[in-house]
């Protein structure tokens, strides 16, 4: 599907809504009157700060390592961008924003900023980016309420029990949902390619077409929040958390290409180009401390089975779906990467940036990549010379900090930031019921089934 023209604000607004995500990814805001939207949407809005030192259960993170967090409500800027101003709704408009200090410099943390930081590190190379996403999500019958009552325990799922990918005979109400949603995404501007049954029963996967990044990551935030506004609409529930059941997983894979003067960077005649080769061997550099970003919750990371879908070895393949990162090669058009290492509840812009980091290594210090995998990926041992994937948020968080090359690309405050925030996730689900045993403990439900 090609993109779509926005369509104009409305003249009969009756509040317009402020978003932007913070760390976490979920899509936060506050809603204005249009004469307070008019008299701020050049200075900007007020914030709390207090937004990047708390956690999904709203508590304030002790230790955050953000230097410029006060502890005392100082506040920061939403500056809306108007090229995202939309009619969300009769009567609401909605605009996205990134948060700015008092002295005029963007906040080093937010998340938005750093794509945008990223993309024009590459425009100075000579690159444009494309990107896309392939959006995971599991449907239940049962609405939100209901599901906060039984504790998001022994759910139904939305068009049936069983499990399967691109079978046609799903129940009309697990199709009007997905007809709902991609008219919706129509109406908002959201440009969308396809979509589908995945795997586990309930699931569907949602792709958006591609774009640049900062568009790709304000589609992909906003595509989110209408599925759930649908959902709720039609009395249903919707998560994006890595693993809702304790049955199959759900990621979000995104695809990227270079391009310079319109010309596809990643094709070659006869196989992967130089820059795809050194954009691979970036990523790869760059996957283990990547993984703490790509997987950001305690459930991320019982995501990584062997043999059910997602990447457990830091590997590259040609059209190999089970290596982590995927190179589509030989079509001038459609030549490009495949990063298949992010969970469904990764804060979109943040999964962007990670990737957008690892390719700028990559293409900058012209990174080689290790031997392509041509066989199975899954089940390898790291004796057969392929390292792991971190399968904790200790081991990732550690990988992080240790990364030379995302310091550099994402800069110390966000990954001290970021590594605090993960260590505090980590002592919140030993100290407050987490059960590591489990195969999905009730407070990884309640923690994240509704967030991001």
């Amino acid at each position: 599907m090609s993109e779509l023209t926005l369509p104009a604000p409305t003249a009969h607004r009756k509040a317009v809504r402020l978003e932007a995500t913070n760390h976490e990814g979920s899509l936060l805001g506050k809603n204005v009157s249009p004469a307070k939207f008019e008299a701020g949407k050049e200075s900007g809005f007020a914030f709390a700060d207090i937004l990047f030192a708390i956690d999904l259960s709203n508590e304030i993170v002790l230790g955050d390592a953000f230097p410029d967090w006060r502890g005392n409500l100082y506040d920061i800027q939403m500056v809306p961008d108007l090229a995202t101003l939309v009619e969300w709704r009769p009567g609401l408009d909605a605009v996205i924003g990134d948060y700015w200090l008092q002295d005029g410099t963007p906040v080093p943390i937010c998340p938005r900023n750093l794509v945008k930081r990223l993309v024009a590190r590459l425009a100075d190379l000579g690159y444009d980016v494309t990107v896309a996403v392939e959006i995971e999500a599991t449907l239940f019958e049962e609405s939100v309420q209901e599901a906060r009552a039984r504790d998001y325990q022994d759910l139904t799922p939305l068009g049936g029990s069983t499990g399967a990918t691109y079978h046609l005979a799903r129940s009309s109400d697990w199709v009007a949902y997905m007809e709902a949603v991609v008219d919706r995404l129509d109406r908002v501007g959201i440009a969308w390619e396809a979509w589908t049954d995945e795997a586990a029963p309930g699931q569907t996967e949602l792709n958006l077409a591609p774009t640049d990044p900062v568009r790709l990551g304000d589609g992909w935030a906003r595509a989110r929040q209408v599925m759930r506004e649908v959902a709720h609409d039609q009395g249903h529930t919707v998560s994006f958390m890595a693993k809702p059941t304790a049955g199959f997983g759900q990621g979000a894979h995104i695809n990227i290409s270079l391009q310079r003067d319109g010309v596809n960077e990643f094709y070659a005649e006869d196989g992967p180009s130089e820059p795809m080769r050194h954009a691979v061997g970036g990523l790869l550099a760059t996957m283990e401390g990547n993984t703490s970003i790509a997987l950001p919750q305690i459930t991320s990371y019982r995501r990584l089975v062997d043999l059910t879908g997602p990447p457990t070895t830091v590997s590259w393949g040609v059209n190999n779906k089970t290596a982590a990162v995927r190179a589509l090669t030989g079509h001038p058009r459609y030549s490009r990467l495949e990063y298949r290492l992010p969970g469904a509840d990764v804060n979109p812009y943040l999964a962007l940036a990670g990737v957008l980091a690892g390719v700028l290594a990559g293409v900058e210090r012209r990174i080689e990549p290790p031997e392509q995998v041509t066989e199975m990926a899954w089940c390898l041992p790291e004796s057969c010379g392929l390292r792991r994937i971190p399968d904790t948020m200790s081991k990732a968080g550690a990988a992080l900090d240790a990364d030379p090359l995302l310091r550099a690309y994402l800069g110390d405050e966000f990954v001290d930031f970021w590594v605090a925030s993960r260590r505090w996730e980590w002592m919140e689900f030993h100290t407050k019921g987490g059960d590591p045993f489990a195969e999905l403990s009730a407070w990884e439900s309640r923690r994240y089934f509704e967030f991001p």
